[in-house]
């Protein structure tokens, strides 16, 4: 009912929000492109799009098709694979970043694991921007972290909104200084933070500086201060704080936080190393497990 073609295609629209950058992508024409996406729409039998001339965003019904498109292609590679009798093996590099902790990614690697047991999958647990890093020095094979906005590498694993959390208590004096519990450097968080606060023209002062994020949680937890996250991966006992009122717009209920400005959003991608060497069919592979969790990722691994 599905074919793989157009389910690969209409993820590189998906995830460029682009038919011309899919198009790209993928080596095609436009108008292949388009196609493609027309017929998975006419198999579905549902519009997976909506799109004008300045911008194109995923239907209720394309977010859904989304889940099910990663799924589709991964067991589709897994049955090629298997009765081609390529068996995917090596060593395989991987990071992750600090923000997946929580969630269900060890899930997903155990899945990978069972499916492809010859795979030596060595895990590394960092910041993103330091697995960036270590990816362009060539000690990664594979990174599944946040990505600065001007780095146009990766493929979109999701795109979220970065807000401010805090403990449930906690009330922000607009005459002091914003209390920041933060990443050391290269913390892409970090970075956000502290530019969205001098470009509005607040004071802010670190609180706390922790590499761990369960140190960034005990110090938000005590009503240290607030920190910058991800708002789908919000940790239990934590909660969104209210940012600044536009114009024309009514004051939030909770006056005491301040209006923080806004942080914009922050995309999860993969990028994978430059080498093309024995890992390449393993980082595919993993990659591809990743994709068809996404949802898993979004959710607490408690």
């Amino acid at each position: 009912m599905y074919e793989p073609t157009q389910l690969r295609t209409f993820l590189a629209v998906a995830q460029t929000l682009s038919f011309t950058q899919a198009a790209r992508r993928l080596g095609l024409r436009q108008s292949t492109v388009s196609q493609h996406v027309r017929r998975l729409e006419d198999a579905a039998g549902r519009q997976l799009f909506t799109r004008d001339t300045h911008s194109v965003e995923l239907t209720e019904d394309g977010e859904a098709m989304l889940g099910f498109a990663r799924r589709l292609l991964e067991v589709h590679e897994q049955a090629t694979a298997f009765f081609t009798g390529t068996r995917v093996r090596g060593r395989l590099r991987f990071g992750a970043s600090e923000d997946f902790v929580l969630t269900r990614l060890p899930e997903i690697l155990e899945g990978f694991r069972y499916d492809h047991p010859e795979v030596d999958l060595e895990l590394t647990v960092e910041l993103s921007g330091t697995l960036h890093e270590r990816l362009a020095a060539g000690k990664l094979d594979l990174v599944l972290a946040k990505r600065r906005p001007e780095d146009p590498r990766g493929e979109l694993v999701w795109r979220d909104d970065l807000v401010w959390i805090g403990a449930e208590r906690l009330r922000l004096d607009p005459d002091r200084p914003v209390p920041l519990i933060v990443y050391p450097p290269p913390g892409i968080t970090r970075a956000r933070a502290l530019e969205v606060l001098e470009r509005e023209g607040r004071q802010w002062r670190i609180v706390c500086t922790s590499g761990s994020l369960s140190g960034l949680i005990a110090a938000a937890r005590a009503g240290l201060g607030v920190m910058a996250h991800s708002r789908r991966l919000i940790p239990p006992g934590l909660f969104r704080l209210p940012m600044a009122v536009p114009p024309g717009r009514a004051e939030p209920r909770a006056r005491g936080n301040a209006g923080l400005p806004d942080l914009g959003k922050v995309d999860f991608v993969l990028v994978h190393g430059r080498g093309r060497g024995p890992a390449e069919a393993a980082a595919n592979a993993l990659a591809a497990a990743v994709l068809a969790g996404g949802e898993r990722l979004r959710r607490s691994g408690g």
